[in-house]
C-alpha cells in the first residue's frame, strides 16, 4: 500500500501524510472510507504506531480525514477549506512551484493542460 523510502530526508510521518493525501485525492480511498487502525497499519508497513498517529493527527488538522472516538479514522467527505492560512500557504507553495517549472522549459500551455487535468479529477470525483 505504501512505499516509503526510509533513507529519505523526509520524516516518515510526512510522507505518509503524502501518500495517503495521493491516495484520497485520487479517488482510491473513498469518502468515508475507514482507514486502517494504527496499529494496523504500523504493523503493516513496520513503522512505529506513534508515527502513525502523528500522520493521522496531521491529515486531520488539514482536513482530510476525521476520527470518531472508539471507531477510527475515516476519509473526509469533499468539502471546500474555509480555512484561509492554508489557502494561502497552497497558492504561494504553486506559485512558487509554477515559477520553478517555467524557468526548467516547461511552456505555460502544459501547465495549463495540467491544471485542467486535475480539474476534471476533481469534477468527476464531485459529481460521484
Amino acid at each position: 500500500m505504501f512505499d516509503l523510502d526510509l533513507r529519505s530526508r523526509k520524516p516518515i510521518y510526512e510522507q505518509l501524510v503524502d501518500k495517503l493525501k495521493a491516495l484520497i485525492i485520487n479517488e482510491v480511498l473513498q469518502q468515508d472510507e475507514k482507514l486502517p487502525s494504527v496499529r494496523t497499519l504500523a504493523q503493516q508497513i513496520t513503522v512505529n504506531p506513534n508515527t502513525i498517529q502523528k500522520a493521522y493527527r496531521e491529515l486531520e488538522t488539514q482536513g482530510f480525514i476525521y476520527s470518531i472516538k472508539g471507531k477510527g479514522s475515516f476519509v473526509s467527505p469533499t468539502a471546500i477549506s474555509e480555512n484561509k492560512e492554508e489557502l494561502t500557504k497552497m497558492k504561494e507553495s504553486l506559485k512558487q512551484l509554477i515559477a520553478e517549472a517555467l524557468f526548467l522549459g516547461i511552456k505555460a500551455d502544459a501547465i495549463h493542460a495540467l491544471v485542467d487535468e486535475a480539474t476534471d479529477v476533481v469534477n468527476r470525483r464531485n459529481e460521484k
